[in-house]
């Protein structure tokens, strides 16, 4: 039981991070925000949720020998993943979001639909399956010794980090409409950008240090 706050506490930040680069469902959710108001881009980004996590379980349980993997490799893929991370945020920081969607042209629907289309448009993008590989690793989240009720607090985390951060977008956007602009999505990509490299960095740091066998003790120990 005394794991159950980590794993949650990892869940949770998984679940954000596999949301949150501003990517074409980032851009649908913050124009139906704009243009037709909070909780049709909610529906959406719950859409996009529910496929983060049918390609996370995928990925925890169809792929069940990426935990041995894992195991056995986990300072080198901590390592590698944190490079990943500073890739990844280096291209974040760099690219125009305003690139990757047109502008919708969709008219008034349920919320239902809402939801359907952000399924669709997230789960069309099966390589979201490398990134999410890549948080496994670098959060140590599939272990060996995880129970079931260990499994299903981590997904739930993962499903209610995802939820949590597209109500967190959709309201922000919702009250600074008026002012909302593309620099205010570049701005959105590089805080996110700074955040992973801020975490890859103390992955590598971290990773190297238990390599040599010099492991330091650093506070923040959910990372």
């Amino acid at each position: 039981m005394e794991m159950l706050p980590l794993i949650i506490v990892r869940g949770l930040l998984i679940g954000i991070l596999v949301s949150a680069p501003m990517g074409p469902i980032g851009m649908l959710c913050i124009q139906r925000t704009l243009s037709k108001g909070r909780w049709p881009a909610f529906f959406t980004g719950l859409g996009a949720a529910l496929s983060d996590v049918i390609y996370s379980l995928l990925t925890g349980f169809s792929l069940s020998f990426i935990t041995d993997f894992i195991t056995a490799h986990q300072i080198a893929l901590q390592i590698s993943g944190s490079v990943v991370f500073i890739a990844y945020a280096l291209y974040l920081y760099r690219v125009s979001p305003t690139r990757t969607i047109a502008a919708p042209n969709i008219p008034a629907n349920t919320y239902w639909k809402d939801f359907v289309t952000g399924f669709l448009l997230t789960f069309s993008n099966p390589l979201i399956v490398f990134f999410i590989i890549t948080l496994f690793a670098r959060f140590n989240f599939l272990v060996p010794e995880f129970m079931a009720y260990h499994y299903v607090v981590g997904y739930a985390s993962i499903a209610v980090g995802a939820v949590v951060w597209w109500f967190f977008v959709t309201t922000a956007v919702s009250r600074v409409r008026s002012r909302f602009n593309t620099r205010s999505l570049i701005l959105i990509n590089r805080v996110l950008a700074i955040i992973l490299i801020l975490i890859a960095v103390y992955g590598i740091v971290t990773g190297v240090n238990d390599y040599l066998g010099h492991p330091l003790n650093f506070s923040i120990s959910i990372l």
